[in-house]
């Protein structure tokens, strides 16, 4: 590794700090500040599975990402309300799920949270702005469980944070090739599957048999 690759000397350190139990305490507010923040949430993923493994981690980024989803929805719903507004007015899937969504509840807030097309962040404050009642999104969040096992696996299979790089663009052995492929074809199928499903609730609901 060059000298201009070699992460900061304080990186060690920091990562040490978090693998304690209090470390991983205090991941789990900083997840959800992450996403209350819209920052992408695959990079914290992996590192919570690089740290904690990928069950123990799957626990945190959940828990972590569940608190930030509420915080950005009742954002959403009350303080950001304007600025939510403008900031999906140039996202008309999410401007579609937001007007939908009081009609479908539940279901719909399922069927986009198991899909990668929407994104997570900004489908929070979609929700706020939405009519969807609270405990039918809180109950949703269960959805996003599958997609924080991939990537806390992706994470615990990388190893370190050196190595996430290569996990995601392939560089990698053929066990991370193998989940990599996996992943990759369940998550063409439920994209199939849940745009499917999704486009007829946009429509209006199933067709008749």
């Amino acid at each position: 590794m060059t000298p201009d690759l070699l992460p900061p000397a304080w990186l060690p350190q920091l990562l040490e700090a978090l693998r304690s139990p209090w470390g991983a305490l205090a991941f789990i507010p900083l997840y959800a500040l992450w996403v209350t923040l819209l920052l992408p949430g695959v990079w914290a993923s992996m590192l919570a599975g690089a740290l904690y493994g990928p069950w123990w981690g799957s626990l945190i980024v959940f828990v972590g990402a569940c608190l930030g989803a509420e915080a950005a929805f009742l954002l959403g719903r009350t303080w950001l309300r304007d600025w939510a507004r403008r900031r999906l007015a140039a996202v008309p899937k999410l401007q579609a799920i937001e007007q939908a969504v009081s009609r479908e509840g539940l279901k719909l807030v399922l069927l986009t949270r198991l899909s990668p097309a929407f994104p997570f962040s900004l489908l929070n404050f979609a929700y706020g702005l939405s009519e969807v009642s609270w405990r039918d999104y809180s109950i949703g969040l269960i959805a996003i469980l599958p997609g924080t096992v991939l990537f806390c696996g992706l994470g615990a299979l990388a190893g370190d944070v050196a190595r996430f790089g290569e996990v995601l663009s392939g560089q990698a052995d053929a066990g991370t090739w193998t989940l990599r492929v996996v992943g990759v074809l369940a998550t063409l199928a439920s994209v199939w599957l849940v745009g499917r499903a999704a486009q007829r609730a946009l429509q209006g609901g199933d067709p008749p048999a």
